[in-house]
């Protein structure tokens, strides 16, 4: 089967494509369930067609504390549905789904009391390792083990002694959310799937009461298209209220927003070789590897502000340095951070007041007909939630179509990685670039790393890192724009890559670089190329200017101080 290339000829195909002929299926979102739903729906033989207002991931799904896991605090709340089906998810993907992009990541959890704390704490791990392993999906992650303060201050030096009695190590798993979310896509448009991103949809098209398809504006190109489809499926997130009150119905439930800001720091401000777990008086908060950084995070506060850029305030990020400074013998400073970011959790509202208490189980309803909706869930249950919006969809079809078969479908660069990786010195040998850079390309792409060497080969330039970005080639920008449906300098900084998030320049020094080589892909002039470093640099500002506001209030208002990207 032909890999899907998402540049901007297929991008065309796509929009003009889903006007032609009535779909089964249109997607509203290309979040991690707007994109899981419609491999889910191509996977079963349906027509489907895929559209997202800015770029795949450009909400949530990108800015999220970047783990597959099975939910442990969840155990606590007793909430054992959510946990198993969340366990047997984090198993699929790591051995079957996504092993190139999934990967197993240890937790250390600091003990403060003697006694009673290890056995309630061991206790509830040591249910979460068993339902893994029950579920048949738990075998490629160590089990827990239960370690002395002296053992764990030597696999966390940076600890405070006084900081722990002792500790529990267990292992869960991470990944790259924006990444996943583009594979996933192209995943979907491998099986068919018309997909585009930068397409909004302005209003939803009625036949009496029913819901018979969506207007979709050409967000770069200008144009407006009538897209008909059997059924439309909103997967917006936290834009879901929103998304339904185009059709006069807030449906059957409400999103709520719960915002959540994590900060980046370098790998050697930590001295650890674990991720760390700790208790707060409201949450948990999560001290995560992160290639040569550490992913601090994360908080949960109400948020109704600007959905599309949530920003961080000075409070938020004073808030995690205090809890993760408690324990650590060496504290972080302000000038230790290399990154921020904020996302939205969409939150199903119900009687609590605390976003903290809101469900992270999901929903599905047909408000009206022809259309569903699906929202709440984890990121890790992704693939649950997009089967069960298809099952939903299906009923309003009227035909006999095919059950989910997703459980069995591997993403793109998963089939071959395991091969490629144990030649991954002979690949490095052959192609003249480190073994170091190579086993980058494999754990970002999998088996799709071919292509990649394949422009090197053609360009040895590409084979370059980019400057002052050292851990990204200036192969993977060109990639981004021809083969992922990268369309702005913002979408391959932010997302393709993490620059944005793992220099001390926020990808400023690299930005013009990367515009040029993105150019000849786009077809962009001298005149592009400027307004694009120029939008990049000013939102760099405005970020930065955000963080330093004692409030979301002000912080918000400094965020929206930089323009959305400029259309080509």
């Amino acid at each position: 089967m032909r890999t899907a290339t998402l540049g901007p000829a297929e991008r065309a195909e796509a929009l003009a494509g889903m006007a032609e002929r009535e779909l089964d299926i249109l997607v509203v979102g290309a979040g991690v369930v707007g994109a899981g739903t419609a491999l889910d729906a191509a996977t079963r033989g349906l027509s489907t067609g895929l559209v997202e207002a800015r770029d795949w991931a450009s909400g949530t799904s990108s800015r999220s504390s970047k783990l597959i896991h099975g939910g442990l605090r969840y155990l606590e709340m007793l909430d054992f549905a959510l946990v198993r089906e969340a366990l047997k998810e984090r198993g699929l993907l790591l051995e079957r789904l996504a092993p190139h992009l999934v990967k197993p990541v240890p937790f250390l959890y600091p003990l403060q009391h003697k006694g009673w704390e290890r056995l309630y704490a061991g206790s509830g791990v040591a249910l979460y390792d068993a339902m893994s392993m029950a579920r048949g999906h738990g075998r490629g992650l160590p089990m827990h083990r239960h370690l002395s303060r002296r053992q764990a201050l030597r696999v966390a030096p940076a600890l405070k002694k006084d900081a722990l009695v002792g500790a529990l190590q267990y292992y869960d798993a991470q990944m790259d959310d924006a990444r996943y979310v583009a594979t996933l896509v192209r995943t979907a448009a491998m099986y068919g799937a018309k997909v585009a991103n930068r397409a909004r949809v302005t209003g939803f098209l009625r036949e009496g009461e029913r819901v018979v398809g969506a207007r979709v504006e050409d967000v770069e190109g200008g144009g407006e298209y009538e897209i008909r489809a059997r059924q439309v499926v909103n997967a917006t997130g936290v834009w879901t209220d929103d998304t339904q009150a185009m059709v006069g119905e807030r449906g059957q439930f409400h999103v709520r927003a719960s915002k959540g800001i994590h900060l980046v720091v370098p790998k050697d401000r930590i001295n650890s070789t674990t991720g760390l777990i700790l208790r707060t008086e409201k949450s948990v908060l999560f001290v995560i590897p992160w290639g040569r950084h550490w992913i601090v995070g994360t908080t949960d506060t109400e948020w109704d502000l600007d959905k599309a850029h949530p920003a961080a305030s000075s409070a938020d990020i004073d808030y995690l340095l205090e809890h993760v400074n408690s324990v650590l013998a060496v504290p972080l400073t302000r000038d230790d951070v290399q990154g921020v970011y904020a996302g939205l959790r969409p939150l199903l509202a119900g009687e609590s007041d605390a976003t903290s208490k809101l469900s992270r189980e999901h929903t599905v309803a047909h408000p009206v007909p022809g259309l569903v909706v699906v929202a709440g869930g984890k990121y890790t249950t992704y693939r649950v939630m997009a089967k069960d919006a298809v099952d939903e969809a299906v009923h309003g079809l009227d035909q006999r179509v095919a059950d989910c078969v997703t459980e069995d479908v591997p993403l793109v660069g998963a089939e071959g990685y395991h091969a490629l990786w144990n030649a991954r010195a002979r690949i490095a040998a052959r192609t003249g670039l480190h073994v170091v850079r190579v086993e980058h390309l494999l754990n970002r792409y999998g088996s799709l790393a071919e292509e990649l060497l394949d422009l090197v080969a053609a360009d040895p330039g590409l084979g370059a890192p980019l400057t002052g970005a050292d851990d990204y080639l200036r192969a993977e920008v060109v990639y981004a724009a021809s083969h992922e449906g990268a369309r702005h300098l913002d979408d391959v900084l932010t997302r393709r890559t993490r620059i944005s998030i793992e220099t001390f320049d926020r990808g400023t020094r690299c930005a013009r670089e990367a515009a040029e080589l993105m150019a000849p892909v786009l077809g962009w002039d001298k005149d592009q190329i400027e307004r694009e470093v120029e939008h990049y640099e000013k939102r760099v500002l405005a970020e930065r200017e955000s963080q330093r506001q004692p409030d979301d209030l002000s912080a918000d208002a400094a965020r929206l101080g930089a323009p959305d990207i400029v259309p080509l």
